[in-house]
């Protein structure tokens, strides 16, 4: 699997975002699922997914809320700086966040859209001492439970094609494939071209393979 930046800069990316959750949220008593609106919303998120040292590895947590919360203009008073983190579910719920970002490739903003903080928090009894990727298939489970499956994983299962396979057949590449299918890319964006030998493997038009909301369809 492709990662959007080298697991050498995991450790420090995971301890950044569990440093800052439990900053914000104990030391400046914010809601957790506010920071994460404004982490998003300042443009530090898509830096910190890409990997940027100067956001994953180059500053600590409780400086990540402070340029956050500053960036975004809200008039706050900062405690004094953290020095020592303790292992509190607010950290592990950054902290499993940052991990569960770089293992899918789902930028924080998608993922915001799937689960909240809140929902993280309430696994920290049963997963924290769990395995990471037990996590992400916890999550992932999830959020299919919440989201009906995209029309191309429907388009491609009712032909009986792997991902796989699809791809090989219409030249695209199996992480974008897989990206699309689990709402990471927003396939409505794709090239045409794709698009359109997607459509003529699983013969069915392009508008087939868009996704839209229900609110988007008149009657």
């Amino acid at each position: 699997m492709i990662h959007a930046y080298d697991n050498q800069y995991l450790d420090d990316a995971m301890k950044c975002l569990g440093e800052a959750m439990d900053y914000a949220a104990n030391s400046c008593q914010m809601n957790m699922d506010s920071f994460l609106e404004l982490f998003i919303g300042t443009g530090y998120a898509e830096q910190f997914a890409a990997g940027v040292p100067k956001y994953v590895s180059g500053m600590s947590g409780t400086e990540l809320v402070m340029d956050v919360v500053t960036k975004s203009g809200t008039d706050k008073d900062f405690p004094e700086a953290q020095i020592e983190y303790y292992y509190s579910p607010q950290y592990w719920s950054g902290w499993i966040l940052a991990y569960y970002q770089w293992y899918t490739g789902r930028s924080f903003k998608e993922i915001g859209k799937h689960i909240t903080m809140q929902e993280i928090e309430k696994l920290y009894p049963t997963l924290h001492e769990a395995d990471e990727k037990k996590f992400v298939d916890t999550v992932n489970r999830m959020i299919r439970k919440k989201n009906p499956p995209t029309r191309l994983q429907a388009q491609r299962k009712i032909n009986g094609y792997s991902q796989r396979e699809l791809a090989e057949k219409v030249g695209v590449n199996l992480r974008t494939l897989q990206q699309y299918e689990i709402r990471a890319k927003d396939i409505n964006k794709a090239a045409g071209e794709t698009l359109y030998a997607l459509s003529k493997a699983l013969g069915c038009r392009v508008e087939d393979l868009l996704e839209y909301d229900d609110s988007e369809i008149e009657d």
